[in-house]
This record gives structure tokens, sequence and C-alpha cells, in this order.
């Protein structure tokens, strides 16, 4: 847990009172208590709780009571309500009145954990679509602004086609290029949009470490398994679990994945029995799968059950008429949450933007106007991007070509070959391209010139002569 959640504790039972305090301290809660409801409700100012645990039978004003009010001054706040009663009338009139979870007295550790976990994921996504809300553009529809691009035409049609449905979905695509956006569109356009989204990233743990990431692991199943330990998946119960980077899954895995797909069944490591979950999964990869399978390193049969449905996401390169409308959006959402003011982009710059060619995709134009909206500098990203264009070569950012016959190499003739000196004249050439493009894009303003290849302008002047480039050639 996070060490900035706070949370209030009001039970008569100053044994569990206690008892609750230290097992959430040791989570890295905040803890404040109140002996009863009058109590609870006058600490509010002071404790301001992120989350609360409430006993439905309390002396003089009683848990239900307690709970009205709680929700009136704090709607946004979670509230789990416990009881060693549990009789049926008890639990609907709490969940009616706003009660995030009611759980049984006693009750384990994991199912209090669980509790804690589950209100807090659904308080953050509520905070997360109010503050969506109130944004221009959500970050589903932040996806979605490609112009009329017939791709992504195709990728909102199979968002609104199979979001509403529990059906497994393959995002495939270049980093950057927005796939975890595509997961979080489909999860908060479906049924499950109240339950838990969960990221896990395949590529950022061992192999061992993530079995017990998704999985979960029992007392004593390994060295230092001092307690049991909940599961990714046992998180994302009733809601979506996005598995990032899975052609990086370890075989062995993958086989456990597969049991999951086919059977919503999996073992904790350690564990004799099997627990069932109801976890709609969505994957992403930049990689070639089908090459994957051939090469052994990604099983063919969890392909196919991952492969159901795809969403090909095109690269930005592919989609420039969609960078004004990327670039709007991040200017607005940075203005306002640096508390900028930075206008429209230049037209020049934009132009440098559409000339670019974005290897990092729509995360790297985010990364660029944001450091740009932070800095207030447009001029020093106007010769970043620039710059990144002068070194690819051309404007589409691919390196320029060099033939082996402009590098005066034949090989057919069974001479040796200079390496040194082809390296050489291949710098040479591909330095003679890049200044002769750099002054083509600034209409021969060779002061511009300069300062965007950043050298002097005397050392311009140089290297054109050298290079025998003016502006009739």
């Amino acid at each position: 847990m996070v060490q900035a959640y706070r949370m209030l504790v009001v039970d008569d039972d100053e044994g569990l009172r206690e008892y609750l305090q230290a097992l959430a301290s040791s989570r890295g809660f905040q803890v404040f208590a109140a002996p009863n409801g009058e109590d609870a409700i006058e600490t509010l100012d002071q404790s301001r709780p992120d989350l609360v645990t409430l006993d439905l039978v309390l002396p003089g004003m009683d848990g239900l009571e307690t709970l009205k009010q709680l929700k009136e001054r704090l709607p946004e706040v979670p509230v789990i309500m416990l009881s060693g009663h549990g009789q049926a009338r008890s639990i609907v009139e709490a969940m009616k009145h706003g009660a995030a979870d009611f759980l049984r007295k006693p009750f384990e550790v994991e199912e209090l954990e669980v509790a804690f976990h589950k209100a807090l994921e659904k308080r953050a996504l509520k905070q997360e679509v109010e503050e969506l809300r109130g944004r221009v553009r959500s970050e589903a529809e932040l996806l979605m602004l490609c112009g009329d691009d017939p791709k992504m035409r195709e990728v909102r049609e199979i968002i609104e086609q199979v979001a509403d449905t529990d059906i497994t979905v393959l995002v495939r695509g270049e980093s950057g290029t927005g796939k975890e956006l595509v997961a979080r569109a489909l999860h908060r356009l479906s049924t499950r949009v109240d339950r838990p989204f969960v990221k896990v990233n395949c590529a950022a743990l061992p192999s061992e470490l993530l079995e017990s990431e998704l999985f979960g692991f029992e007392k004593g199943a390994f060295t230092g398994a001092q307690r049991r330990k909940l599961g990714k998946f046992e998180y994302a119960n009733h809601g979506t679990i996005f598995l990032d980077e899975i052609s990086e899954m370890h075989p062995a895995l993958q086989a456990k994945l597969l049991q999951v797909l086919q059977d919503g069944e999996f073992s904790r490591l350690g564990g004799e029995s099997d627990v069932h979950v109801d976890t709609r999964v969505i994957a992403a990869t930049n990689r070639n799968l089908e090459t994957a399978v051939a090469e052994g390193s990604f099983r063919e049969d969890l392909f196919y059950r991952l492969n159901v449905v795809t969403v090909q996401l095109p690269p930005l390169r592919d989609r420039k008429d969609a960078i004004p409308l990327l670039v709007e959006h991040f200017l607005a959402m940075y203005n306002r949450q640096y508390g900028k003011n930075v206008k429209q982009l230049q037209p020049r710059t934009l132009e440098c933007f559409h000339s670019y060619h974005w290897p990092g995709n729509v995360r790297e134009l985010e990364n660029m106007v944001k450091r740009m909206v932070v800095l207030g500098n447009e001029q020093a990203l106007l010769e970043e991007i620039t710059h990144r264009i002068g070194a690819a070569g051309n404007g589409d950012g691919a390196a320029p070509s060099l033939d082996l016959e402009a590098l005066g190499v034949d090989l057919a003739d069974g001479r040796g070959v200079d390496l040194k000196a082809i390296g050489k004249r291949a710098a040479q050439i591909a330095e003679k391209r890049v200044i002769e493009r750099v002054l083509d894009q600034t209409r021969w303003n060779r002061k511009e010139a300069a300062e965007r290849l950043q050298i002097s302008y005397k050392a311009l002047l140089y290297k054109m002569k050298e290079n025998g480039l003016s502006e009739a050639s």
C-alpha cells in the first residue's frame, strides 16, 4: 500500500480496533480510530480518510446511520462494513447506502487485504473517470484523434464491437503507438468498468517473479514466503487484466496462462487447490508472434487462444494527419497539469513534425510536447526536431541510402577492399545529403540551416564549398 493513504477504523471492540490499526499500519496506511459513530463523524475533518472500515453494530448511532452520514460528508470515500451477523437485510441496506464491501467476522487477513485493494482501486477508477470527464478529450478519445485514416477507423470499429464482451483481445503495434490506451478503452466501454483494471508488464520481471506476481503464492511456497500473497489475476477478478509485452513471457509460464484462458482456473505457487477467477484478458505485443511461434519461443496453442480478436495499431508515421489533433490534446493536458499557458505551435514546428519519422510514435510526440510546455521553449523543440530530421538524413526519418557504386566499390573484380576509405567516403556522401536537405527545408537560408545543423555559419559555408553545394546546384 502507498504511505499516503489514510484509513479510519470505526469499531467499539477495542481488541479488534487495535488489530485493524496494526494491520493497516503494517500495510502503509496512516490510521485513525474511533470507538463509535459520533466520534467517527467528528474526526472526519482531521482524519480525511481515503478508506473507512465500519462496524455494523455500534453503541449509540448504529453502523448504517454512521454510513449514511459518512457518505453525505465524503461520498467518494469507500466504506467497508464489518459485522459478526451478516444478515441479508443488513447487507442489502449497507450496499444501498453506498458501502463498498461487506465482510463477516471473523475474517481472514487475505479477505481484508483484497477488500482494501478493491475499494481503493474502485475509488481511483471513479476519480480517474471524473478527471477524464473534465478533460477536453479522454484517453480513449485521444486514441481516436486520427482524422479519416482508414486503419484507425478499423481500430475504432473493433473496439466498439468487442468492448462489451468478454472476448480475449490481442493488441499489436510498435512501442508507443497506444496499445495500453486500447486496453483501457476496451475496459471503460465494458460492463466491467466499475471493476479493477490491472496492468502487468511481462518484460519487467524474470519468469520466477512474474509467476508469483500473476498467480500469487502460499505461505512456505519458497524461502521468504512468510504469508500467502494473492496474484494479479485474483485482484483482477470480475475485471480486466492487461498483459503487456506478452511475447516476453517464458514458455513454461505460457502453459499456466493457457490454463487460465481455457478454464478460468490456476493454482498459486505452493498451492494444492485451484483458484477460479472471472477475468477478461487483453494482451499486447510489439513483436511478430507468428515468427516467435515458428522459432519455438511462443506456444502455438496460446497464440491461437490470444489471437481471437486482433487490434493492429499503425505507427504514427502512417497516420500523420493525427499529429495536429494530438499536439492540441497534449498542449491542453499539460498546460492544465503544470499551470502553463503555451499557445498553439508555430506552423514551422508543425511542418517539421510532419517531416519527422517518429520512431517512438505517439509516446515520443507526447514527451516532446510535455517537455516544451514545462520548459516553455518552442525554439528548443524546433531545433531538436530539425536536428533529428537532419541526423536521420531525409524527411521520412529513414537513413540516407548509400549504394556500393556511389562509394566506388566493385566486389566483382576480386580485388581487396579498403574499409577505412569506404567509411570516409560514406561519411562525406551522408554529410552532403544531410546539408543539402536541410538547406532545401530552410529555402537555402544559411543562417537557419547552420542553427539546425548545430554548426557555425562559417563552418556551413566551408562545408557547402567542400561539397560543391550552391543554390543553383
